[in-house]
């Protein structure tokens, strides 16, 4: 992609949050241009699920958008501070994940994101390579460049300092070690979510310190998740992974709300401002239904990742079941172990467990509870009356779990 440098500078600071600094990523750009030299641009994720999800491709996208100026994308996988934990925007400790964990989670991570970005230019990194060979005397030499003062700034570590919840010294180092990231890759510019301001701007700080330019600190915005409320996140149940099924993804999409599918159209499809205005003004006239806006946005982000045909297929199947009210193709048949049937009948949470409609009787419960649970036609309304096994009977769970009984 050809651009000249206001040019570039426009495209990339699109759909940017923080941007420290528009000035000193146009001077960027333009040494780039005089020494033909790619800018490096940095992007760490820690591998604490195996599933990139629409949140992660936010910042995939933009990623992309610099690789298409030229640039060159830094993709660092954080398998040493994986195994540390991460508090941004928690008001916990993340959990610390095992090198087993870590490495299994950090070869998904890297089978899923090119789906999105160019691999020819692409730098895969893993932090261990200079964070392993360090000695306690180095971590004590990287510490004296940090304040206690700094650390409680950030915004975070001050809420939970003030509200008297414990913060570890291992999460003061967590964005010192980010930081340390970005001298190692010599970093031009760092990406993150607005969540990760402040280990950005620390990471300007600790390259001046090592004799470097400062990156440019660019924060992109959270995608709220299918609830509509907290950023995408598996940990809440909230998510749609690039790696779901066709079906899957369709179905989840078609259940973000009307308000909502606009952030997605923008910040996952990277729709521009003016066919966004026109199609928002399409809704708003009553020209087009918000149902059939929608149904447009399912398909292209199930096209993103599993190509046109996938999306024509999901989007007859969704309209096939749900408004014609008719049952999927390929429903999986199960077979009832027999320690589960008790005269002739099974109980409905053990069934739903079995079928893999549920990860555990509490949801199964909860399933029930919020009336999503039918056996055939029946509504499910109490999960203590088991119900009579017949072959051929079909569990219906939400809008988009079946099974069939053997």
């Amino acid at each position: 992609m050809k651009m000249d440098v206001q040019q570039q500078l426009n495209y990339l600071a699109h759909r940017s949050v923080d941007l420290h600094s528009a000035d000193e990523l146009k001077a960027k750009l333009e040494a780039s241009v005089k020494e033909s030299r790619p800018l490096r641009i940095k992007y760490g994720a820690d591998p604490s699920a195996p599933d990139i999800h629409l949140g992660h491709v936010v910042g995939l996208n933009k990623l992309r958008e610099f690789q298409d100026c030229g640039h060159t994308v830094v993709f660092i996988i954080g398998d040493f501070t994986g195994m540390i934990g991460d508090p941004s925007g928690r008001s916990q400790t993340r959990k610390s994940l095992s090198r087993e964990q870590v490495q299994v989670n950090a070869k998904s991570y890297q089978e899923q994101v090119f789906k999105i970005l160019d691999p020819a230019r692409t730098e895969t990194r893993f932090n261990s390579e200079w964070l392993s060979p360090m000695h306690f005397e180095d971590v004590i030499r990287l510490s004296a460049h940090v304040t206690v003062a700094q650390m409680l700034a950030r915004d975070d570590f001050s809420k939970r300092y003030a509200a008297q919840q414990p913060i570890s010294l291992v999460e003061f180092l967590y964005p010192l070690v980010q930081a340390y990231d970005s001298v190692m890759v010599n970093a031009d510019v760092e990406l993150g979510g607005t969540d990760q301001l402040f280990n950005l701007l620390l990471g300007r700080e600790l390259q001046k310190v090592y004799g470097q330019p400062a990156q440019v600190a660019m924060t992109l915005p959270l995608l709220e998740g299918l609830d509509g409320v907290n950023k995408m996140s598996k940990s809440l149940g909230n998510y749609i992974g690039v790696n779901e099924a066709s079906r899957e993804i369709f179905g989840k999409t078609m259940s973000v709300s009307d308000d909502l599918m606009w952030r997605y159209f923008s910040l996952v499809l990277c729709m521009p401002r003016d066919e966004l205005s026109t199609l928002q003004q399409s809704v708003a006239s009553g020209q087009r239904h918000p149902r059939d806006v929608k149904d447009e946005l399912a398909r292209k982000v199930v096209a993103k990742f599993h190509g046109e045909t996938a999306a024509q297929e999901a989007s007859s199947e969704f309209a096939r079941i749900f408004s014609k009210n008719q049952l999927p193709d390929d429903i999986p048949t199960i077979t009832l172990p027999s320690e589960l049937v008790h005269d002739g009948k099974v109980g409905i949470l053990a069934l739903i467990v079995h079928a893999g409609l549920a990860a555990s009787n509490g949801e199964a419960r909860r399933l029930v509870q919020q009336g999503a649970v039918h056996v055939d036609d029946q509504k499910i309304i109490d999960f203590k009356e088991p119900i009579e096994v017949k072959p051929g009977c079909v569990i219906r769970c939400g809008k988009r779990g079946f099974a069939r009984l053997a």
